[in-house]
């Protein structure tokens, strides 16, 4: 089911915070909606399950269904980024959504056995929910939204509040999930590397407005200014001719390189795996790691870097 958004406004408290003309969030895909905090981000995930209504224009799911209505709420699923949880089990807690949409009992069971299973939890459908770890309740939570398999589902923050270990574990799991449970998914995040082991489709959203949206590597490849290219993780340098340059990461390294800049080390963190030199670049701060064997830069030396490759940016501000 495709999910657009036409005209759409979101105010609060007499401010605007989201302002979206025209999106679509293809059937089929995995979209991050990817910003930093304060972006619009979780404003933009409300309004399309429905539990926000917009200041002006619409969401609109597949052909007809204008959010909020009845019907509309039906065809979502939402992974909310604090799970609440009744004071119950775990497996009552992940029937309940099945139950008020009518689900049978036995399929019921049926579903939520099955995402139980895939989420590691099925062990825990017993226990009582309150008594579950945050790794344990999040994967609780997620397998609550994809038991509905609903056309649409929503995870606002799928990975917060989880240890490494955990985190690691669901990154790696939380694909195959989705390509199972869902059909078309709207993630939100503000951590870059999620949004692209997770997503297919990335929409990047800062103070409130869509700055860049399309498959991943397009937006990566043709950031539109310089502050969606530091989100996605590009370099920011000043060239001396005064000109905004973006460098892809990992493409700046110490030595050669057919673009140049001159790095004012200022210590080496000793990394146990490697060493790395930390040093500006005129007003940016820089970290690039130094090779088996290479000597040392002493703070305050001048080093020589480099690139192959770099974007060139509009004017302004790194």
């Amino acid at each position: 089911m495709d999910v657009g958004l036409e005209g759409l406004c979101a105010a609060r408290d007499g401010r605007l915070v989201l302002q979206v003309p025209a999106l679509v969030f293809p059937r089929g895909t995995t979209t991050a909606v990817f910003g930093p905090n304060g972006a619009g981000k979780t404003t933009l995930l409300r309004l399309i399950a429905g539990l926000e209504r917009p200041a002006t224009g619409r969401v609109v799911l597949g052909p007809d269904l204008v959010q909020p209505s009845p019907a509309a709420r039906r065809c979502v699923a939402y992974a909310f980024q604090e799970d609440v949880f009744l004071a119950r089990t775990v497996r009552a807690n992940l029937e309940l959504g099945l139950h008020l949409r009518g689900v049978a009992r036995r399929e019921r069971r049926h579903r939520v056995e099955e995402a139980a299973c895939e989420c590691g939890i099925l062990h825990l459908l017993g226990r009582p929910a309150h008594r579950l770890s945050g790794g344990e309740s999040q994967r609780a939570n997620l397998a609550r939204a994809l038991c509905l398999r609903a056309p649409v589902t929503l995870l606002d923050e799928p990975l917060a509040r989880l240890d490494e270990a955990a985190r690691v574990r669901l990154l790696d799991d939380l694909p195959r999930l989705l390509s199972t449970f869902a059909t078309t998914t709207v993630l939100v995040t503000h951590d870059r590397e999620e949004a692209f082991r997770l997503a297919d489709r990335l929409v990047v959203t800062i103070a409130g407005t869509v700055r860049a949206a399309g498959p991943k590597g397009e937006v990566f490849a043709r950031p539109p200014d310089a502050q969606v290219a530091g989100l996605l993780g590009y370099t920011l340098l000043r060239r001396p001719d005064d000109g905004l340059v973006g460098i892809p990461p990992g493409a700046l390294r110490l030595g050669g390189g057919r673009i140049r800049f001159e790095l004012i080390a200022q210590r080496i963190v000793d990394l146990g795996s490697h060493r790395e030199v930390v040093g500006r670049i005129g007003e940016t701060r820089v970290t690039l790691p130094l090779a088996p064997g290479a000597p040392c830069p002493r703070a305050g030396e001048h080093v020589s870097v480099g690139a192959d490759t770099a974007l060139e940016l509009p004017a302004g501000r790194p």
